[in-house]
């Protein structure tokens, strides 16, 4: 006796066909999984033997079971293949003629016969929809992310009693309806606002450029300047996630088994430690997923203390800061992870943090300071668009009761820049001016004759690179777009000089 059912394998963000093959014949009593399943795949047998049992269903004692996972070379891991699994074994067992060809079914089995939460469900939900199955199948808990994809009969399956009595057509299952982004968005309360931050309007005005053009931004100041409060403000300012940046996001996080919202609405704040290991930030591991720069896809990378990072954690950045994606290669095959997302880093400007302070004097040696300084290498400050100090506040500023620009104000201000960029980029793979390309430098980027004399001063005596030159007519065309400018003028290049790495003096 032989049943087919379909089901998939994700791969990286996406899903390759797989098929759950079962053979049953009388013998001695064996099941085996072949099909090059991990472990948590082999150990269905025992959590499917005992659903079956606790279910009411006959177990096939006296049979053979033999379930192949096609195709037998590519590597499949997690629990997703149980419920497939067991619903073929039992219309086996029965005897039953049923056609599930145009179904789809994932998810986890408890010993009870419950059906569990399964990462990747959105993944999953796309391809199904991609391939032209009716129907899907999957768990309850999980089903609200399902029905984010439209076009497709989403079915949430409590336990496998449930499920056999809907396929027989005995009590039916009622199918939820497809959900729509309005009804998911709610206006977040963010914790921070920049009118509650003391002082350091210069830092609010580099966040502000940066949350309007999606650029990097690197901050250096004694402790207790407020460099951290200022990072934390920075989701504040940024504008809310479009329904194709929310997508995105949720596919990673329902990948990486870190939903917890059926819809991510806000953009993501990701701030590893600096013990973090270079596979936890960039992705990886026996069967890759995605990382903390991954996670942070269309929202913020915050690294405290980015000197106390490994090095070789720090250089693994480059390609992401470049190319917006991450690409992991291990034995298996290389995958590539979307990386786009507004590097915030902030440092002390020695070990002991306290350089050039006027009221405190530095204790550190002078190689010290250099070895200090030399953890961040020149091409990952290259990367960098905004370098900015944040100086100690007096107490005059700290003790003051008056409040700077809220973060609303500052917000629609960032909101309108970006609606530029939005219409300026609308037949382009493009979406921030951060993200431009020598032909959209070219096209949007021109200067009149006083600006090209200011910025061939610039790179003449700040020696830069083509790349910071580059860097620096993206973050001219950010300046122009807040101050509401067709054309990056004089004074828009002149600030944004200002905010290159001064140690390329």
């Amino acid at each position: 006796m032989f049943y087919k059912l379909p089901s998939a394998s994700i791969v990286g963000l996406d899903c390759l066909p797989v098929e759950v093959e079962i053979d049953l014949n009388k013998g001695q009593t064996a099941f085996n999984i072949v099909g090059l399943a991990d472990t948590s795949i082999k150990e269905a047998k025992d959590r499917i033997h005992s659903a079956l049992k606790n279910s009411g269903f006959k177990y096939p004692f006296n049979f053979r079971v033999v379930i192949n996972l096609a195709p037998a070379d590519l590597s499949k891991e997690g629990p997703l293949y149980d419920l497939p699994m067991a619903v073929g074994l039992i219309v086996l067992s029965n005897g039953w003629n049923l056609d599930l060809s145009d179904s789809f079914m994932v998810g986890e089995l408890a010993l009870d016969g419950k059906v569990r939460h399964t990462a990747g469900i959105l993944s999953l939900a796309l391809y199904a929809k991609a391939n032209n199955f009716k129907r899907m199948f999957v768990p309850e808990d999980d089903a609200p992310e399902a029905a984010m994809v439209s076009d497709l009969e989403i079915y949430p399956v409590n336990n496998l009693t449930q499920l056999i009595s809907h396929l027989q057509g005995e009590v039916l299952i009622t199918p939820i309806k497809n959900r729509q982004f309005k009804d998911d968005y709610v206006i977040p309360q963010y914790e921070m606002d920049m009118a509650l931050i003391k002082g350091q309007e210069f830092a609010k005005r580099a966040l502000e450029i940066a949350a309007a053009g999606g650029h990097n931004i690197l901050m250096s100041g004694p402790p207790g300047s407020g460099k951290t409060l200022l990072a934390k403000s920075l989701p504040s300012v940024l504008p809310s996630l479009t329904n194709e940046e929310s997508l995105e996001v949720t596919k990673i996080y329902s990948v990486a088994g870190m939903l917890q919202k059926n819809l991510v609405r806000e953009r993501p704040f990701r701030s590893p430690h600096h013990t973090v290991s270079n596979v936890a930030l960039v992705g990886g591991g026996r069967y890759p997923r995605p990382g903390e720069i991954s996670l942070s896809h269309r929202g913020v990378l915050f690294l405290d203390e980015f000197p106390e990072f490994p090095r070789t954690v720090l250089e693994s950045l480059r390609q992401p800061l470049e190319d917006g994606t991450v690409t992991v290669s291990r034995a298996a095959g290389t995958l590539s992870f979307p990386a786009r997302f507004i590097l915030v880093a902030s440092q002390n400007p020695c070990p002991c943090g306290y350089l050039g302070d006027p009221d405190h004097d530095c204790t550190c040696t002078p190689n010290q300071i250099i070895n200090y300084k030399k953890k961040i290498s020149g091409p990952l400050l290259d990367r960098i668009d905004l370098h900015i100090e944040v100086p100690r506040l007096n107490f005059e500023k700290l003790s003051s009761e008056r409040l700077g620009e809220s973060s609303a104000t500052i917000r629609t201000r960032v909101e309108e820049a970006r609606q530029k960029q939005t219409e300026r980029f609308k037949n382009s793979p493009v979406k921030t001016n951060a993200e431009m390309r020598n032909q959209e430098i070219k096209e949007f980027c021109r200067l009149d004759e006083s600006s090209l004399e200011l910025l061939k001063t610039a790179v003449e005596q700040m020696k830069l690179s083509a790349r910071s030159y580059n860097r620096l007519l993206k973050l001219s065309r950010t300046i122009a777009d807040l101050a509401g400018s067709e054309n990056i003028e004089l004074q828009h290049l002149a600030e944004a000089i200002q905010y290159r790495h001064k140690e390329q003096e």
